[in-house]
Order: structure tokens, then sequence, then C-alpha cells
């Protein structure tokens, strides 16, 4: 056996050597696996220890036997081809993973709760064969259920409630072979694009600790800009996917609506706005992700459009040349940061040296839609969504709402939405399907439209949260994020891509909207973009010997 593993091909490496251009159709993810495989150097590792019961405290010292630096410099697709090639444990990379869990979380606060105990009992009993095999997973604690374990929804109402069975996503990401061992850190009910909360605290940008990590997927981007992991769950119901995502350096794609099932529990999560992915350091992590979490699950009502081979094979060829509209904002928001509508021009000169159209159409887009409508329409459903859950919960609970259950704007929210009525919540849904038919025809003249995920760079602490009032936190909002909702809005697949930073240093997205039901030319835009400029090098330097 040996002490450590020999240098690992980049990922960007691995995907041209699996052949980027060449990857035919009938080419199944086994095959392109298996030529990995080859290109990843080998090693061997010593045994692991013993550590943990659920939900376990912090604080607990772990003697990883892989290095850390070793460890972080894989994405998942490495680390379990690792594992079935031999060359390290299970038990070994969940060791890695806790080790650097408790040296990074009391300065990002991105953890909700430990599963360490149920993450050995899996590995013990024999994990499935799948593509994630090994691979630890955090997971997002709102919106992925897991039988027996907490899901808190960063809201003291909530606390200690646990869910009964796994949601399809969990069982299909169990079966893919991944090992879920800690929850992450969310906004109470998920509704800021920031992570952070009287419940829970503040989560913390790895890049800059004064900063947001984004929201409501912020606890997963940060554990894994920290190093944490090379994935993690997320969902998105207005950009809590990519805005994490563009805050943290990573990858993040929202995929088309119902692309990813939702249940068993339920279907449609706030009205169809919310949808199930992740965020990652690579682009092939996404794509073979959603490979694993996509199809139709029993009862579902409607499905997304068919997806023809593997997205992992999509992430791989190469785009073509294609029609990209830029939209430097939308309305109302007119003041977008300089240094967010420099990284923009950056990326579209990007996509130009790489051959192809971008064309200017802030003005012409912003005409199309109503988007004062949109937005109220988006604000009643989530409000609706609000009151529902909170309502679902005190039945189970058996007890009146009390004062101090909700933060401030929450609460509102909460009371405000007992005025809506059954018509005004229909008038809302049908807002978004005329706007999904205007997109549709926008996009009849562009594959690709292109606009900054974030109207400004990560903000700081406090200025968007729940304790104030709730014209403060829209006010927030529109000054932040004027452009990710609208995916939401129609459906469409889109995604932030780690390609620029601030003068500072703080990771600033490009944001790529996708027509309806075709994540396909976004994987290979952004498999594509990965290999002209890579973002995997560009890590936060954490003083790990801090203990705040």
């Amino acid at each position: 056996m040996t002490s450590k593993i020999a240098r690992v091909p980049k990922v960007t490496e691995c995907v041209n050597d699996a052949g980027a251009s060449d990857h035919s159709d009938d080419v199944s993810r086994r095959r392109f696996m298996e030529s990995l495989s080859k290109k990843v150097g080998l090693g061997m590792f010593a045994g692991g220890c013993v550590l943990g019961t659920a939900d376990s405290t912090p604080g607990q010292e772990i003697a990883s036997s892989m290095p850390h630096n070793e460890y972080a410099e894989h994405d998942a697709i490495s680390l379990a081809t690792l594992v079935r090639t031999g060359q390290v444990s299970a038990e070994e990379l969940l060791d890695a993973a806790i080790q650097r869990l408790e040296m990074v979380n009391p300065q990002i606060n991105a953890i909700a709760g430990r599963m360490y105990h149920e993450a050995r009992t899996a590995i013990r009993q024999g994990l499935p064969s799948g593509p994630f095999t090994g691979v630890p997973l955090p997971v997002k604690d709102i919106s992925f259920p897991m039988r027996g374990v907490p899901s808190e929804y960063g809201s003291k109402l909530f606390a200690d409630r646990k869910s009964k069975r796994d949601s399809t996503a969990i069982e299909r990401l169990r079966r893919a072979g991944l090992v879920p061992f800690a929850r992450t850190r969310v906004p109470e009910l998920g509704i800021l694009p920031t992570t952070e909360s009287t419940f829970g605290g503040i989560t913390r940008n790895p890049f800059a600790l004064q900063h947001t990590a984004g929201g409501s997927s912020g606890g997963s981007a940060a554990a894994v800009a920290a190093e944490i992991t090379p994935i993690a769950t997320a969902s998105d119901g207005g950009g809590s996917i990519r805005i994490p995502a563009a805050c943290c350096g990573l990858f993040g794609l929202k995929p088309t609506r119902a692309r990813v099932p939702a249940g068993p529990d339920g279907f449609e999560a706030w009205g169809g706005l919310a949808v199930l992915h992740a965020v990652t350091r690579s682009v092939r992590d996404s794509a073979a992700l959603l490979d694993v979490m996509s199809g139709t699950a029993a009862g579902d009502p409607y499905t997304a459009p068919h997806q023809d081979g593997t997205f992992l094979q999509q992430a791989t060829r190469v785009p073509g040349k294609l029609r990209i509209a830029m939209v430097k904002t939308m309305h109302p928001t007119t003041n977008v940061d300089p240094e967010c509508l420099r990284s923009l021009q950056e990326s579209a000169t990007l996509c130009q040296s790489l051959g192809h159209k971008v064309e200017e159409t802030t003005d012409e887009f912003n005409r199309q839609f109503s988007f004062e409508e949109l937005r109220q329409a988006h604000g009643l459903t989530v409000l609706v969504a609000v009151r529902r859950r909170v309502l679902s919960r005190l039945r189970e609970i058996g007890r009146e709402l009390r004062n101090d259950d909700l933060e401030p704007v929450t609460r509102f929210y909460h009371d405000y939405a007992e005025q809506y009525t059954a018509v005004e919540l229909e008038d809302a849904r049908n807002a978004f399907f005329r706007a999904a038919r205007q997109m549709s025809e926008f996009q009849s003249r562009y594959d690709v439209i292109m606009t900054p995920t974030l109207a400004t760079p990560p903000v700081k602490h406090g200025e968007i949260c729940l304790t104030g009032t709730a014209q403060q936190l829209l006010d927030g909002l529109l000054e932040f994020i004027p452009c990710t909702q609208m995916a939401n809005w129609t459906g469409q697949p889109a995604m932030s891509v780690p390609l620029n930073q601030t003068q500072s240093g703080l990771p600033l997205g490009t944001h790529f909207m996708g027509k309806f039901g075709d994540e396909a030319t976004l994987f290979r835009l952004a498999g594509q973009l990965e290999r002209a400029s890579p973002w995997d090098a560009r890590r936060p330097k954490l003083d790990v010997t801090k203990a705040d």
C-alpha cells in the first residue's frame, strides 16, 4: 500500500481525455466512467476510524487517513472512481469529509445537523453499486426529507420535526451510492436569498466571512466551497441553487420544472416554482447527479420533456455555435453594480471567442413581460405556501401559533396570506403560464439568454434578513437578484457559472437560461466554458486554526 494517491488529472483533463467532442449517443455513463477511471492516478489508504451518533455534537476529533489536500482535489465522480477501483474505502472518504466539516464549520456555520452514525451504518451494511458509490453527501435541510432524520427548515417552529420517509430524490441518491451524513443550513422556510436566521444563525461565505453564502441553499454552497464535499443537494424556487452558487464560486443548475420528482408527499413545491437538484464544483458532477435524480415517478401528473441520452454525455459535447441574448437586468431594477456588469461583459466576450453570437437585448426582453404582475404572482404563491406549511405544522403538534414561533417577516407573510383567495392563486398560475409562452416566442430566435446572476456582489450579513420589515426585504431582493426568478416563473432550466470574481476576490456568477426542457444545451455550454476558463483552482483560504 502507498501512503498517498498519485496526481489525479483535473476535471477538464479527464473530460477532454474521455472524448469531449466524439462521445456518441449510444455510449453509456458506465463506459464513460470506465474510460475516466483509466485516467485517474491510483493509490491506497490505511483504514479509517469509528465515530459518531445521529446528529453528533460538533467538535469531535477525526483522524482521517486521507490528507485533505488530496481529498479536495477530486470531484465526486473522481472520488467514486477511487472507491470503485479499491484505492480508497467509502469509510475513509467519510472520515475525510467529517474531519473537514469539524475543522471549518465553526467559521462558516454551514451544518444544521450531523448523521455520522447513520452514514457509517449504511456503509457497513453495503452500499448500492452506482455512479457515486461511497461519496459523502450533505443534504439541504428543506426539500429533501429523510426517514427518521430531523427536517427543521431553519425554524424554531419546526425544531426536532422528523420526517416519516425518504423523499423520491433521496431514494434515488441513495441508490446511486451516495452517503448522506449531514444536514445543511437554510433560512427560515427557505424564503431568503441569504442564509441567516434567529434559529440557525448566520451561514458565512468561505471566501469572505462577513459576506453571505447566498440562499436558500447557502449551507450546501458553503459546505462545498469550504471543501467539505464536492457536491451537496439544493433546491430553487426563485434562484436558491444559482444564487449561492454565484456567491460561493460554484456551478449551480436549476432543472426544468418536473425534471426531478418532489414526491412522494407532494408534487409542486411553491406551486411549481421550486425544483430540486444540487450545487457542485464541476459541471460533470452536476450532470451525473441530474441523471440520477431525474425521471417521472409513479403518480406524477406531468413530466419534463424527454431527454435523449444522458446529461453526463452532454457535458462532454461541444454545443456548436449558439445564438445568445444578453440581458443586463430585469424590471424594475435599473442599477446593476459595475463589477457585475463587467463580469457579464467578460463572459460575453468569452462566449464570442468560442464562436457564439452574443446580442444585447435588454430593452427588447423587458418589453416582453409584465414584471409587476409576475413579481406579485411570485409573492402571492410563496406567501400561500408559507401559510400552508405553518398551518400543517401547527396541526401536527396540536397547538396555536405563538408570537416567538416565527421570525417577524415570516410571521407577516403567514398572516398576510390569509386574505388571498383561490381565484387570486389561479390568476397567479396563469400569469406564469403566459410568461412561459412569451418566453418561448422570444427564445425562438435565441438558444440561450445570459444575465448577471447577481446585481451586486454577495451582500454583507444583515442586509437581507427576516428580522426587519417585509418592504425592506422586498427592496433588498430587487437590488440583489432581479434576474433569477424568471426561470422559476417559466419553468425553464437555468444555471450560474462561476466565471468571474470581483477585484477583492468575491465570486461572481454568470447566469444562462435555456429553452424549456433543454438542459442539454446548458450542459454543453457549461462544459465548454469550464474547459476554456477553468474555475476549480479558485478556492477560499480558510484559517482552520480559528474556532470562530
